[in-house]
């Protein structure tokens, strides 16, 4: 068969095949509008719903892990939100502990200023802690500016603190009395009993020189007495913890605890009406 043949009954098969291709849809429109296909339609879309429920089934799950993804990215929003929030509270909580904390501390001092009143007192910052070459000491912000001279007392609500032994125009050095070349006249609150507070090599305190038929106690206070001009009287220096004969039996010792925490100073007293006494001229003119 030639080409032009072959395209002749491709051509006339054609118009066959869709003419019945539109007789066989008009009836299967027909025989559905009737309901005679029903049958073939149950059979046929039961497989084709479980395809489409696998599609929706698939859909679904894909919808919610992105919805699930999305609500992931909330959350770790939201914690770090929270997380920020938390260590901006934590800094306030610091903050306000440390204010509470100056606020008790500067309260102590300002008991100890209306109980002192024959005292005047100014009211000086520690930023300087100095336990080198053997001297305990510290410096504070005030200096000749602020009217601070060498040998003024330092104390606390407290107690007794050290004394100033050098100035510069606006800081001062302050030897604590837990120096081993401290020497404090002191006596008993209760019994009077004199003695003399020196300072330990292990940063505690005793009494010395105290009478050996003085009734001393554990637990009794020991102020300054103010013989020797070097302190004024009636400053709590301690607490008596335990009493026991000297070396050669002359006198007792006690053990006194300081009731100031030398460690955690940050705020101090300066008693600024008080200047040593010199006691040396008069013993120059003794010896001569």
């Amino acid at each position: 068969m030639n080409s032009t043949n072959f395209r002749r009954g491709w051509r006339s098969n054609r118009s066959i095949f869709l003419i019945v291709s539109l007789i066989i849809a008009v009836g299967l429109i027909i025989a559905s509008q009737t309901g005679l296909l029903s049958p073939l339609e149950d059979l046929v879309s039961a497989p084709l719903n479980a395809v489409s429920g696998l599609f929706n089934r698939a859909a679904l799950a894909i919808t919610d892990n992105i919805n699930r993804f999305g609500d992931v990215q909330t959350l770790q929003q939201r914690i770090a939100d929270l997380e920020e929030a938390l260590a901006l509270y934590q800094t306030e909580l610091v903050e306000a502990r440390e204010i509470v904390s100056d606020y008790g501390r500067l309260a102590n001092l300002l008991d100890y200023r209306n109980t002192a009143q024959n005292q005047e007192t100014l009211t000086a910052d520690v930023i300087g802690v100095d336990v080198g070459g053997g001297l305990r000491t510290i410096a504070i912000n005030r200096g000749t500016r602020d009217g601070i001279a060498v040998g003024m007392p330092v104390v606390t609500g407290q107690g007794l603190v050290g004394r100033i032994i050098q100035v510069s125009a606006n800081a001062a050095r302050v030897m604590l009395i837990t120096e081993t070349t401290s020497r404090v006249s002191a006596r008993m609150q209760t019994n009077r009993v004199e003695g003399s507070v020196v300072g330990l090599a292990s940063g505690n305190l005793i009494m010395e020189l105290i009478r050996l038929d003085a009734p001393v106690r554990e637990g009794d206070l020991v102020l300054t007495s103010g013989l020797g001009g070097n302190f004024p009287p009636d400053i709590v220096i301690g607490q008596v913890t335990s009493v026991r004969p000297s070396e050669r039996g002359l006198y007792q010792e006690a053990q006194v605890r300081s009731l100031i925490n030398f460690d955690t100073l940050e705020f101090v007293l300066v008693v600024t009406n008080f200047q040593p006494t010199d006691l040396s001229v008069f013993e120059e003119s003794t010896g001569n």
